[in-house]
């Protein structure tokens, strides 16, 4: 009997009206240009009007859980399920408002049953962000189904998915961490050092791969130069409209 196809995903969600399919279609685009060889990009969604054809669409499931202010991370505990659509192989999950600037085959190739962001402002914590991480598809159900039987305690004990994900991998001895160079953080890495930010514009640190944006800053703002009330001053950042493009 012939083994099940074990395919490269790149996988993203889309909910709600924060983000348009601009951003899927942007990330498509990015991530085409950055990563060697087939792969299939897989978008779990509540709309996917408007999103470009390269792109495979699927329902976003719905997740068993407690109504809380904060449901919105939580979502993406989704994509740990036993049986997503039949889907089979590693799954590279990038969140929507990423900008790739360099190659990403690298994310596929370094060995590890689940790699994350180690975090930039408390690297001595087991947290990491959950802006770019890698598993196989199916493997980590018992992490969803955990939470689902136990999300008082959860919720208590975590203040989001990217924490309670951390910690329930590391205690079983799966988590590992990219290379702290290839996920860099736009808002610490990329954005001179006060009073430089008022006078330099950000940059692309060395080994970057991905620029995260966390807070308040997405790509359009760095773009422009808003800070939307964030705490660090940026200039505008041309640069990111030959990156994030379709």
């Amino acid at each position: 009997m012939n083994a099940p196809r074990q395919d490269r995903f790149v996988m993203c969600m889309k909910w709600g009206t924060k983000y348009g399919p601009e951003y899927v279609n942007r990330l498509y685009g990015m991530v085409a240009r950055h990563l060697k060889g087939p792969f299939r990009f897989v978008c779990l969604t509540d709309d996917s009007r408007g999103v470009r054809p390269e792109v495979e669409c699927f329902p976003l499931p719905e997740l068993e859980q407690q109504a809380s202010k904060r449901d919105g991370g939580w979502r993406k505990l989704n994509s740990y399920r036993k049986d997503l659509y039949g889907l089979q192989g590693q799954a590279l999950f990038l969140d929507l408002d990423v900008v790739i600037v360099d190659d990403i085959t690298p994310f596929f190739e370094q060995p590890g049953e689940f790699l994350i962001i180690k975090d930039w402002k408390r690297p001595w914590r087991v947290t990491g962000n959950s802006s770019v991480y890698r598993f196989t598809l199916g493997a980590h159900a018992d992490m969803l189904d955990y939470f689902v039987a136990n999300q008082a305690e959860v919720r208590r004990k975590h203040r989001n998915e990217q924490e309670f994900l951390s910690h329930y991998l590391h205690a079983q001895g799966k988590l590992k961490y990219w290379d702290k160079r290839w996920c860099a953080s736009y808002k610490y890495h990329c954005i001179p050092n006060f009073p430089l930010n008022y006078f330099r514009p950000p940059h692309i640190p060395a080994g970057a791969r991905i620029l995260i944006f966390h807070g308040v800053m997405n790509p359009p703002d760095a773009l422009e130069g808003r800070s939307n009330g964030n705490w660090r001053h940026a200039q505008p950042a041309p640069w990111i409209a030959e990156h994030w493009k379709e």
